[in-house]
């Protein structure tokens, strides 16, 4: 039974109950992230370079049959060896942008704790008139 108790005080833990949440939204906002090269960013890199589509790029590895069209999407129906580097280019470029979205989120962060450190809490009144009384009756 203690096996039981040990594992519900580490679940019910306040990190492990943050790490699930930050799973949780990382995969929301990996899939924005996704929508956002996908559908804004590479379209506008893909126009840049010539409107290329990087989604169809691809190595052939093996004999195209004949009635197969020369699409990505054809030859992995047909079940052709290719070597699809497009969707590692829309990949790795997912991940930069990422990384550094989260880079200018934790520069914010960082930021505002500093700020936050930097001003002291205001003393309360009550404290400051007890000082003024204790000063008052020093000089008595």
């Amino acid at each position: 039974m203690s096996f039981l108790k040990e594992f519900r005080e580490f679940a019910v833990k306040g990190n492990v109950i943050d790490l699930a949440v930050g799973v949780i939204i990382g995969g929301a906002f990996g899939k924005i992230v996704e929508s956002l090269v996908g559908d804004v960013i590479m379209p506008i890199v893909g126009l840049v370079f010539g409107r290329l589509d990087f989604s169809n790029l691809y190595i052939l590895l093996g004999p195209k049959p004949a009635n197969v069209a020369d699409t990505l999407v054809e030859l992995k129906k047909a079940n052709v060896p290719v070597l699809a580097y497009g969707n590692f280019i829309t990949v790795a470029v997912n991940f930069v942008i990422l990384a550094f979205i989260i880079f200018l989120m934790v520069k914010q962060i960082n930021r505002l704790r500093k700020t936050q450190d930097a001003a002291p809490p205001a003393t309360p009144e009550d404290t400051v008139l007890l000082r003024e009384i204790r000063d008052s009756l020093k000089q008595r």
